[in-house]
């Protein structure tokens, strides 16, 4: 019998030899040292008479070879793994405390210090503005931008209601508008995020997320930019 139609069945044939079951391989895997206890075997119980043919022997060593090469693979693409997410859990703590910018509509706003943010606009418009609720959706100001060509634009909100009184810290909204061709849309916008903490994805296609004020959980990977 030759290696080849032992492949499948390795716990069989190495009970047939004498081994015990508990060295025997599990499932259909024969890995390579099951692999060369065959080959041994099989030379040592070939028949004097009837030697094995070259041409066999080599591609049962080439057999061998593949399985451990596939072994070495596996154990370096495991070892590269984790060096990959060693280096973004490092990346990614380093964040804490910094402030990112995420897309959003929502963010914590220190309002003594106002913010900032952005807003992508799809083709020109003859009016764009921001209107700015608080946490209940209540309207506190609108900030007007006038007419703008399309691409990305920033605005401002200095933490004033519409009356220029100093609003209390908390969440805000930020509903982006803008007037094309004769209606009004809804466009996306970019804020700040403070950055609490970080989690570490889990297993091996986890991904990092970060934990930032006001939003819960994102995705590293959605960060649009990290702040000074």
């Amino acid at each position: 019998m030759s290696i080849a139609n032992s492949i499948g069945t390795g716990a069989s044939v190495l009970d047939q030899y004498g081994r015990e079951e508990s060295r025997g391989v599990q499932g259909d895997e024969l890995g390579k040292d099951q692999f060369l206890t065959l080959l041994v075997t099989q030379l040592n119980n070939q028949d004097p008479l009837s030697p094995q043919e070259n041409g066999e022997f080599i591609a049962q060593l080439a057999q061998f070879s593949t399985v451990e090469g596939i072994e070495t693979l596996n154990t370096s693409m495991e070892s590269l793994l984790s060096g990959y997410q060693s280096s973004q859990a490092l990346q990614a703590s380093s964040l804490v405390g910094r402030k990112v910018i995420v897309p959003t509509d929502k963010a914590m706003v220190n309002t003594s210090e106002g913010v900032k943010g952005q807003l992508a606009l799809p083709q020109s418009s003859s009016n764009v503005y921001v209107n700015v609720m608080d946490d209940k959706g209540s309207l506190v100001t609108r900030v007007n931008l006038g007419a703008q060509d399309a691409g990305m634009h920033d605005f401002v909100w200095d933490g004033t209601d519409s009356s220029g009184n100093i609003m209390p810290p908390g969440r805000y909204k930020f509903e982006a508008q803008a007037s094309i061709d004769g209606e009004n849309k809804q466009l996306a916008t970019l804020l700040p995020a403070n950055v609490d903490s970080v989690s570490l994805g889990n297993g091996a296609g986890g991904q990092m997320t970060l934990n930032v004020a006001g939003l819960g959980s994102i995705n590293l990977s959605d960060v649009y930019s990290i702040s000074q």
